[in-house]
């Protein structure tokens, strides 16, 4: 059975000193916030679900970092086991209260990456709008099967 491959490059966490300046200059690009919290804020693309997070200084869960998407939650787990087993140091899985689950670990070069998974219908969304369902890759560009447009 061949490993678990990533579904995508699915966002990017930065630092910033200012959320509320971020977040502005981050829509006014036309990405759509779909988390917003006192320490952090995702934002995503409305056509493809790529996503930026917004790491306030007083956001300690993580770091910046980038994160490879999965959509099968048992691949994470499967890409923590076999890593683990290869050496890699990494740390927990943890089950998000959005339904996403991920872990943390570093490349050999130093650089911070997630791994996570992300629902069929998409990262839920605390703002009020719909979740932003993922382009599939290989398909064409066309929206994953749950998606209604």
């Amino acid at each position: 059975m061949a490993p678990a491959a990533v579904h995508r490059l699915g966002h990017v966490a930065l630092r910033v000193a200012d959320m509320e300046r971020a977040k502005g200059f981050y829509t006014a690009l036309g990405l759509q916030l779909t988390w917003d919290a006192a320490d952090w804020a995702y934002l995503q693309s409305p056509l493809t679900g790529d996503g930026i997070a917004l790491l306030s200084p007083d956001y300690t869960a993580a770091g910046p970092h980038f994160a490879f998407h999965l959509d099968d939650r048992a691949a994470v787990d499967a890409v923590h086991a076999r890593l683990s087993a290869s050496g890699v140091s990494v740390g927990p899985v943890h089950d998000h209260r959005d339904g996403t689950a991920s872990f943390y670990l570093q490349d050999p070069e130093g650089n911070w990456l997630e791994i996570l998974y992300e629902p069929p219908a998409g990262i839920p969304a605390n703002t009020g709008c719909d979740p932003i369902p993922s382009l599939t890759p290989g398909d064409g560009g066309h929206r994953r099967e749950t998606d209604p447009g």
